[in-house]
């Protein structure tokens, strides 16, 4: 079954270096939690808010080893005001042999306040 896993992040500053480094973490903590090998993933989406946009963030998927075949996009999120800021989200299409609520997302930083109904304690 293809299943959605979702992740986001927020960054100190719109430069490169941050946009590539945090995008980069989220996805290795999606991967990870998520048992994922890139023949399983059909496609990645990143977003971004209005206020990044020093670079793509799905330019960090080719520094995961094995990853730089998988099909990537980027497109920027609507500005609703009062949105978190600086914020990088994820969405990965993948096989997954599990039911939706067992798919496990990933929240960092700041955006845990996206979704505090999918993060979970793991301390």
């Amino acid at each position: 079954m293809i299943r959605g896993v979702r992740g986001a992040i927020t960054i100190d500053e719109n430069k490169e270096e941050d946009i590539i480094s945090h995008t980069k973490w989220l996805l290795e903590e999606m991967i990870a939690k998520n048992n994922l090998q890139p023949e399983q993933v059909a496609h990645i989406w990143f977003t971004t808010t209005p206020d990044i946009n020093a670079a793509f963030p799905a330019k960090a998927t080719r520094f995961i080893e094995g990853w730089q075949y998988v099909p990537v996009m980027c497109a920027q999120e609507i500005p609703v005001p009062n949105a978190l800021p600086k914020c990088i989200r994820i969405m990965l299409s993948a096989e997954l042999n599990v039911r939706q609520e067992e798919v496990k997302h990933v929240y960092l930083r700041d955006a845990t306040k996206l979704r505090p109904d999918l993060v979970k304690d793991e301390s």
